[in-house]
């Protein structure tokens, strides 16, 4: 396998060239992602920059898909084989690109333009598709569900973490998670003149949060559940009839992520059978499903990165303990890769302001070229590796 990448091969040289001959524009796309970060389904300057320059570039571009307006595809080939490559650009709240979807961005549009000039030789049709939303909201399983990856037949994409994390994705996998909301209704009352006729649904609240605390000695390390109240009274001198809390709940495996929900939700059910207040559930994003890494595919981007200079050293167990990402989703259908990438002085945790600012380095900008390069190799050598396989995966779904 590794013959067909390493990085004296012709195949390898034209990658970089183009990515050469395009450096400056996709470095200008990712910085301008970073200064300009947009919340989930809010990616419009990100989205319009993304695609005017694919349209420039030759590609087909096609805004708007799926009834998201942030969401597009940008196609270049006529191959009966589909390549897919994923562009995330959302932002998290307060810490702005905190996940180094700059990066995402960034790697995803360079590998799509480094393989644009080789698609008639390699025989596919690419397809660069903006997937928004995947901090919150599920981007890419809306856009599952409604045909955006249908004929696709090896998707990839790959993700910055903190310095001195292996960026082998081999034996890695990502949580399940799902987002809901319990909402409490009680009966408000003066909390002076007559707490007595009150129906507390901040105390139900209160009582639910002490309850996962204490359950989450009973679950297994590799779970995870948060929670904030978002809603419980306004004044002091009103029993709150009305609160809102928010909660996730993560684990590897759907059937163990099912078990531990369960358990969740007897912590809230528990709290309104105390307090007497009612209890509804909502969900509020669609599940997030763990990723499952193509094995030649993934063993392809190794190889790449090593010749780059990267750590490709097994995974300990240690490093997958936890995360979520809505490429699961994908992967679960169609043969994919999503690997991770250390960015080289990046201390802070991802969702912290200190992995924001490690994001927009020079570092930074290097290691996802990098990451780039390393996904256009690894699609064509698995394109000329197994092509059937691909191809195949994308009928059997149609």
């Amino acid at each position: 396998m590794s013959e067909l990448i390493t990085g004296n091969t012709e195949l390898s040289r034209a990658l970089e060239a183009n990515w050469e001959a395009k450096r400056q524009l996709i470095e200008e796309l990712a910085k301008d992602i970073h200064a300009h970060p947009e919340l989930s389904f809010q990616e419009h300057r990100a989205a319009s920059n993304i695609t005017s320059m694919f349209a420039q570039q030759g590609f087909t571009v096609v805004e708007g898909i799926c009834d998201l307006p942030t969401a597009f595809e940008a196609s270049i080939g006529t191959g009966e084989l589909v390549v897919g490559i994923c562009i995330e650009y959302d932002s998290l709240p307060q810490v702005g690109h905190a996940c180094g979807h700059n990066l995402i961005a960034g790697a995803s549009i360079g590998a799509a333009l480094a393989l644009a000039p080789l698609v008639d030789e390699l025989g596919i049709t690419l397809k660069a598709i903006g997937t928004p939303a995947e901090e919150h909201g599920g981007g890419k399983v809306l856009m599952l569900e409604r045909g955006a990856f249908d004929g696709v037949g090896l998707s990839l994409m790959a993700h910055p973490m903190h310095e001195g994390r292996t960026c082998n994705p081999l034996g890695t996998s990502t949580q399940a998670v799902g987002r809901f909301k319990a909402m409490f209704t009680g009966q408000a009352a003066h909390a002076a003149a007559m707490p007595h006729r009150g129906i507390n649904a901040a105390d139900a609240a209160t009582l639910s949060q002490v309850a996962i605390g204490l359950l989450r000695q009973q679950l297994p390390d590799t779970h995870r559940v948060a929670s904030y109240i978002e809603e419980a009274g306004h004044v002091t001198n009103i029993i709150p009839d009305y609160s809102v809390v928010q909660f996730e709940v993560r684990a590897f495996e759907l059937e163990e992520y099912e078990q531990s929900l369960a358990k969740v939700r007897r912590c809230f059910e528990g709290a309104a059978l105390a307090t007497g207040a009612t209890l509804e559930f909502e969900a509020t994003e669609p599940l997030y499903e763990p990723v499952v890494q193509d094995e030649l595919i993934a063993g392809f981007w190794n190889d790449a990165m090593a010749a780059r200079g990267n750590d490709i050293s097994p995974v300990d167990p240690r490093e997958s303990s936890g995360g979520s990402t809505d490429m699961g989703n994908i992967s679960q259908v169609i043969p994919a890769i999503h690997p991770m990438f250390a960015v080289p002085g990046a201390t802070a945790p991802v969702h912290s302001a200190g992995f924001t600012a490690s994001a927009n380095t020079e570092a930074a900008y290097k290691v996802m070229t990098d990451a780039g390069l390393s996904l256009a190799a690894a699609a064509s050598a698995a394109v000329l590796a197994d092509r059937g396989r691909f191809i195949a995966a994308a009928y059997s779904r149609g």
